[in-house]
């Protein structure tokens, strides 16, 4: 009897439990299918895995100062392989598509380096090293060995010679793309729209196959300030994995030179992602946007469109003028900074070329005579001539070696240094430092250099920023600056007439914008504003630099100056500015060139009294400094004159509405 209550009491207990079990998973149950049905059903849809691509973001834009356009982004047409949706044979799809675009004329993306007609050999110059190796061959295979191969690889067996071609060209693009979920392949990019239309209407026969609307770089002056502005393009393979692990896609486009590549942090847009839900079979149950894609950052420069603009067609009208008179000007360059900051107004090159067709027509710029691909603005060193004269008589004034009011005497040939006796242009008789400014009498400029010495003269240079780095954004030379160890020698007179160094037009626009505000040396910059795509937002705004500041006595400043507007109205500078309505520092020169006409070379401030800004510009092989003056004068209209500029509430660096 004890025993059976016993059992009764077990029975009993467990019943309980049982029944408390039921009544919990009955409970799960209904929470599952009833109550939260919807967010169950979404976790258990039969997916077998999740996979993500990437939405791309637009680029940032590039401004000038006022905001007006000159790197934009526009719409067109990109044809996309997307895995998740390929269901036919890749092969027969790729086949078909080609035969579109060659119906069509249009061409694809095909970076196998191979010829892509019989024999299939090698593309001359073209590195093979990635091929074989993806395909697992010794590194002495052949074409042949690697056609047979991706043959193989890509099971193209039943195809003929010429589309196994086709298609392995493609296939071999998706490999070294990382073709997967996750990276689609651009087969084609910027394709016309009756294309577009082609293969929308085909769609049925192109499986995984779609035409996405991506924005595409436009610069809506395909000419203006394209050595500064740079470009865009693929990323190459062999910077491929450094891409990749900044997190971006293989058929990404990066800056490559210019602007374009210094701002790539900022312009380049952060990507959006898609979620794919799969099914084990591989069919997509569901897509989801699940991070949108965040345009880029613009970057507002300080150069000013319509002065660039009135720059480049002055040089280019002035060497044409020159050549068509029997001069023998060639090429030329010529830069504008604003006195208080550095900050570069224009920077014009001449010849130059036309970034929308610089693909086609690269080999034969390449070769040109004249270089147009050169920036000579940045890049380009010349021996500055007299135009140096300004800032050796700053060191002597300075240095207590040449007193205002006294006179040189001008004896034409100087022989003060031994057997070399170099002559000046005239035999001016007693000079002071405001004629032999106005009169470039290299006679007294030998004798300051003398006074001074080389060591001494080139520290100045330095100061001045000759022959140091600018600190601009972009690519730009250092320029020639000897470093001489004694003051003994002939070469201490040369470079006291600007021969022998050689710097850059903007190095030497700088020097006389550091001159002009009375010795303060900026570093020269081409950024103004980075903002927010819609340029609501500035995330960071540049403020002027000092580099160095010179120590220049008011006294020496005047008088230097006074010689500089002295050049401007009865100087060797007269004819160019002479009745010029605004009062203007200026100094011409000549650069000797051996065995070719010298070079042309003209510095300017303005307004005299309260600088705003400076200019240089040089005429290769333009035979006198005052050559360039013309030009001089035109980018002073621009600045002073022009319609934009007239209006007393319109100041660089606001957006133009």
């Amino acid at each position: 009897m004890p025993f059976q209550k016993k059992s009764q009491v077990q029975l009993t207990v467990l019943s309980l439990v049982l029944v408390i079990a039921l009544i919990f998973y009955a409970a799960k149950i209904y929470s599952v299918q009833i109550v939260n049905a919807e967010e169950y059903t979404d976790k258990n849809d039969g997916a077998a895995s999740v996979r993500t691509a990437v939405l791309k973001a637009p680029r940032g834009e590039i401004l000038d100062c006022y905001g007006r356009q000159i790197a934009v982004n526009r719409d067109g047409y990109n044809v996309v392989f997307n895995k998740a949706y390929v269901k036919d044979n890749l092969n027969d799809v790729i086949l078909a598509l080609i035969k579109l675009f060659t119906e069509k004329g249009v061409e694809w993306k095909d970076e196998l380096p191979m010829s892509q007609t019989a024999p299939y050999g090698f593309k001359e110059g073209e590195s093979t090293d990635k091929l074989i190796s993806k395909l697992e061959l010794a590194h002495y295979a052949t074409a042949e060995n690697c056609f047979n191969a991706m043959a193989e690889k890509y099971k193209l067996e039943n195809y003929s010679a010429d589309e196994q071609r086709k298609i392995m060209g493609v296939r071999y693009g998706m490999d070294i793309a990382d073709f997967s979920i996750s990276y689609p392949y651009t087969f084609a990019e910027d394709i016309p729209t009756e294309l577009m239309r082609k293969i929308s209407e085909s769609g049925f026969l192109l499986s995984g196959v779609s035409v996405e609307v991506v924005p595409f770089r436009e610069y809506t002056d395909t000419s203006l300030a394209v050595n500064l502005i740079g470009t865009v393009g693929p990323i190459f393979a062999e910077d491929w994995e450094e891409y990749k692990a900044k997190g971006y896609s293989y058929n990404d486009k990066v800056g490559k030179s210019g602007i374009e590549k210094w701002g790539e942090e900022y312009l380049r847009g952060t990507d959006g992602e898609i979620t794919y839900r799969i099914d084990s079979k591989g069919n997509i149950i569901s897509s989801e946007i699940t991070k949108e894609p965040v345009a880029g950052k613009t970057v507002m420069l300080t150069l000013d469109k319509k002065m660039q603009r009135s720059a480049q067609d002055s040089l280019a009208k002035t060497v044409k003028e020159l050549k068509s008179k029997g001069g023998t000007a060639t090429a030329g360059a010529a830069v504008a900074v604003h006195i208080d900051s550095g900050k570069i107004i224009c920077a014009a090159n001449y010849p130059t070329y036309d970034s929308a067709t610089i693909g086609q027509n690269y080999d034969k710029l390449l070769s040109d005579p004249a270089k147009p691909l050169t920036d000579r603005a940045f890049q380009g060193v010349y021996p500055i001539g007299s135009t140096i004269k300004p800032a050796v008589a700053v060191a002597a004034l300075e240095n207590g070696l040449y007193h205002i009011g006294e006179t040189v005497n001008c004896k034409h040939t100087y022989d003060l240094f031994g057997d070399f006796k170099p002559r000046c242009l005239h035999r001016h008789g007693p000079i002071n430092l405001k004629n032999a400014l106005a009169k470039s009498c290299n006679y007294f400029f030998f004798e300051m250099g003398r006074r001074i010495g080389a060591i001494k003269l080139t520290d100045y240079y330095k100061q001045f920023g000759l022959g140091v780095a600018t600190g601009v954004e972009v690519n730009d030379s250092k320029g020639i600056l000897l470093e001489p160890k004694s003051d003994g020698s002939g070469d201490t007179l040369q470079i006291a007439i600007g021969q022998l160094n050689a710097f850059t037009p903007l190095q030497a626009a700088n020097y006389v914008a550091t001159l002009a505000n009375g010795g303060t040396h900026y570093r020269a910059s081409l950024i103004s504003k980075i903002v927010s795509y819609d340029i609501s937002t500035v995330y960071d705004e540049s403020k002027p630099e000092v580099k160095n500041k010179i120590d220049i006595s008011k006294s020496a400043i005047d008088a230097v100056k006074e010689g500089m507007l002295s050049v401007t109205e009865d100087g060797t500078g007269r004819a160019a500015l002479g009745n010029y309505p605004i009062k203007v520092g200026g100094k011409t020169g000549t650069a000797q060139v051996t065995g070719k006409a010298d070079h042309s070379i003209f510095v300017a401030f303005a307004p005299f009294d309260n600088p705003e800004i400076a200019i240089s510009v040089v005429l290769e092989h333009g035979s006198n400094g005052y050559a360039a003056g013309s030009v001089v004068r035109e980018i002073l209209d621009a600045y002073f004159f022009s319609d934009y500029n007239a209006k007393p509430d319109t100041v660089p660096f606001t957006v133009l509405k």
